[in-house]
C-alpha cells in the first residue's frame, strides 16, 4: 500500500503542531492486522512489537466496566491506567503504533494507552470500537494506528487523531489484496509529507509477510519467531544471522539494531490469535513475549482465565521480564554513548555452543506443541476459568525454569 499524497496548502500552524508532536515520548512500534483469509486456519491475527523507553513490562488482569481483560502495561503503572496491548473476554483485541503525524497538538498522543484500556473495557467487537471512535471525535488525545480484531473474524487498522479517523479493513481486497496490513509509525492518510517514522521496518516486515503469504504459512509461529525477532537491515545489506564472521571470538560481530524489526528499544511483543467464532471467543489467545524478542520466550494467555501467571506479572516487576533484561545486557554489553544500539551477534549465535535463539526456540516450540494440544481439547469442550489458569500458570512456570537451566550464567535479580 502506497502512502497517499499529502494535501496541498497545509497551514504553518498545523505543521508546527505536528512537528512538536514528533518530539513527544512515543512507542515507535511495528504492527500488523491479518484477516483470516490470509492465514492457514482462517483465524485473524494481530501483532505488535513494542518499542518504548519503559523497559520493565508486565501483564495484568483487569475486571473492566463491561468486559474483563488482560493487558500489557508498564511495570510502574500500578493502577493499570494505560494498556499497550490487550484482549478481553469477548475476544476483542487491540494494540497500537504511535504515529506523530496524526497527533494534533503537543499533547496529541498522551492518551493512546488510556484509550486502549477504555476500548478493552467497553468493546465487544470492531463495530463497537468504531462507534467509540465516533463518540470520542474531538475529545480524545491520541495519535496512533490502532489495530483491532474480534471473535467475528474482523481485522482492521484505524489511523486515528484527535478529531478524525480512517478505517483500513484487512479483508477488503481494495485495501489489502492479500488480506493483511503492515504498519509502523506513519499514517497513509496524514497530510504531512514524510512525517512519522519506521519506513525501513515497514519495508522489511512487508517483504517477510509477502513471502510467508505466498508459502501459505502466515501464522502465529511465523510472526513470533521470524518477524518479531528479525535482525536484517536490507538498506545496508546486513544479514547477520547468516554471517560466518559472527563465530570469530577474536573479532566479534556487532550490528546496529536501531532500524531492524527486533530493535534495541523493543521491550515486548504481543501476538493475538483470534477466535474461530463468536461462540468460541474463549479460544482467542494472547501470546506475550516480555523483554526483547531475542531474549525471551512466548507464553499463551486467555482473558477468561481472569488472571495472569505470577511470572508474567508480580507486585513490582515480572521475573520473566527481569530475566530477559539480564540476557539483554549480555547481548548488548556496551552501554556507552550510542553503543547501546549495538548487538553482539557472536554471543547471540555462539552462546552455549548452539546460540541463544536456538535455545529459546527449543523451549518455545514445546510451548507451541502443548498449547496446540490444549486448544484442540478446549475447542471440543469449553474449559473452566480454573482450567485456563492452571494451564497458563503451569506453562509459564515451566518456561521460566527452563530458561534458568538453559542460561545458568544469566542471573536475573532475586
Amino acid at each position: 500500500m502506497k502512502r497517499q499524497n499529502p494535501s496541498a496548502g497545509i497551514s504553518i500552524i498545523l505543521f508546527f503542531l505536528i512537528f512538536l508532536g514528533g518530539f513527544l515520548p512515543a512507542s515507535p512500534c511495528t504492527v500488523a492486522a491479518v484477516s483470516g483469509k490470509a492465514t492457514p486456519d482462517g483465524r485473524a491475527l494481530l501483532w505488535k512489537n513494542r518499542d518504548a523507553p519503559a523497559v520493565a513490562n508486565k501483564m495484568v488482569y483487569v475486571k473492566g466496566e463491561k468486559h474483563g481483560f488482560i493487558a500489557l502495561i508498564n511495570a510502574d503503572d500500578n493502577s493499570a491506567e494505560h494498556a499497550w496491548a490487550g484482549i478481553n473476554t469477548a475476544g476483542f483485541a487491540i494494540m497500537n503504533a504511535a504515529s506523530s503525524d496524526l497527533a494534533e497538538g503537543p499533547e496529541g498522543m498522551n492518551d493512546n494507552g488510556r484509550f486502549m484500556k477504555e476500548a478493552l473495557e467497553k468493546c465487544s467487537n470492531v463495530s463497537d470500537f468504531e462507534k467509540l471512535l465516533l463518540d470520542t471525535n474531538g475529545k480524545r488525545r491520541v495519535g496512533a494506528n490502532f489495530g483491532v480484531i474480534d471473535a467475528e473474524g474482523n481485522a482492521c487498522i484505524f489511523e486515528t487523531g484527535r478529531s478524525s479517523f480512517v478505517k483500513f479493513d484487512a479483508a477488503d481486497p481494495k485495501v489489502a489484496p492479500q488480506g493483511y496490513i503492515v504498519h509502523t509509525n506513519y499514517a497513509y492518510t496524514s497530510p504531512v509529507k514524510d512525517g512519522g517514522g519506521g519506513y525501513i521496518r515497514y519495508e522489511r516486515a512487508t517483504r517477510l509477510f509477502q513471502a510467508a503469504y505466498a508459502e501459505g504459512r502466515l501464522d502465529s509461529r511465523f510472526i513470533l519467531q521470524e518477524v518479531a525477532r528479525d535482525l536484517v537491515n536490507e538498506k545496508l545489506h546486513s544479514y547477520p544471522l547468516s554471517n560466518p564472521r559472527a563465530f570469530d571470538s577474536s573479532s566479534p560481530l556487532y550490528i546496529n539494531t536501531n532500524d531492524t524489526i527486533n530493535r534495541n528499544s523493543t521491550v515486548s511483543v504481543a501476538l493475538f490469535h483470534g477466535a474461530p467464532t463468536p461462540e468460541k471467543a474463549y479460544l482467542a489467545t494472547m501470546w506475550i513475549l516480555l523483554g526483547q524478542p531475542i531474549c525471551s520466550v512466548a507464553i499463551p494467555l486467555w482473558a477468561p482465565a481472569e488472571s495472569v501467571p505470577e511470572i508474567c506479572s508480580g507486585s513490582a516487576t515480572s521475573v520473566l521480564n527481569d530475566f530477559s533484561r539480564t540476557l539483554f545486557s549480555f547481548l548488548y554489553p556496551d552501554q556507552r554513548g550510542h553503543m547501546y544500539q549495538y548487538l553482539n551477534v557472536s554471543r547471540l549465535l555462539d552462546y552455549g555452543g548452539e546460540g541463544v535463539l536456538k535455545m529459546l526456540f527449543k523451549i518455545e516450540n514445546h510451548v507451541f506443541l502443548k498449547t496446540a494440544e490444549k486448544l484442540e481439547t478446549w475447542e471440543k469442550q469449553r474449559p473452566s476459568p480454573q482450567e485456563l489458569r492452571d494451564f497458563q500458570e503451569k506453562i509459564a512456570t515451566w518456561v521460566y525454569d527452563s530458561l534458568r537451566k538453559a542460561f545458568p550464567e544469566i542471573k536475573a535479580p532475586d
